[in-house]
């Protein structure tokens, strides 16, 4: 992260605005390709998709149970009144900083057990959710505690692991457009119209 002045203090609020842009671009760097393009091809094929996660990363992965609903996908948020039950040929994704997100583990441990693919998108890839899943995605960041962390940010606790997030999730399911031909029209077809 060298090159984004991080010693000299900003002197407003969008000098903070875009310290967070440079750590978001250099993030995203980060991530790898041979761990992103599977994800998009599991949500692509996943007859439904599930989607997990606890506080702000799981704000993040309800974002992306909306888009993919928005693209057509069968779509649900784990835990909501409407929430069918996980099988054979469905998807369960799962946003954890840690991957040790206690709530979360026995969700992956019962998803596999049922036949489900799950992908867990995460700091730690040797995190116990990370080995519990089929498919895993890391995402360079700092974790809440800073503990064994080596990347630098302004940004307190887990913000720039749950932007990361967003940016990733938007751009898998952009990946996911592309591949079935979708565009925003389209999707704004199947947008919410009882606001």
């Amino acid at each position: 992260m060298s090159g984004l002045g991080l010693n000299a203090a900003p002197a407003g609020t969008t000098d903070y605005a875009a310290r967070i842009a440079a750590e978001l671009a250099e993030a995203v760097r980060g991530i790898d390709p041979a761990q992103a393009e599977p994800f998009a091809e599991a949500l692509d094929r996943a007859a439904n998709v599930f989607t997990a996660g606890a506080g702000r990363s799981g704000m993040m992965a309800r974002a992306l149970a909306m888009r993919l609903m928005h693209g057509g996908s069968s779509a649900h948020v784990v835990g909501e009144t409407t929430t069918p039950g996980i099988g054979p040929g469905d998807l369960l994704v799962i946003a954890s900083g840690s991957g040790e997100t206690r709530t979360l583990v026995p969700m992956a441990e019962k998803a596999r057990e049922l036949g489900a693919e799950v992908a867990v998108v995460t700091l730690k890839p040797d995190s116990t959710l990370a080995k519990l899943a089929t498919l895993v995605v890391r995402l360079p960041g700092a974790s809440k505690s800073r503990e064994d962390d080596d990347y630098e940010t302004i940004q307190p606790m887990g913000s720039l692991f749950e932007q990361t997030l967003l940016l990733f999730f938007d751009a898998s399911v952009l990946r996911l457009m592309q591949r079935r031909g979708l565009d925003g029209g389209r999707m704004y077809g199947r947008h919410a119209n009882l606001e």
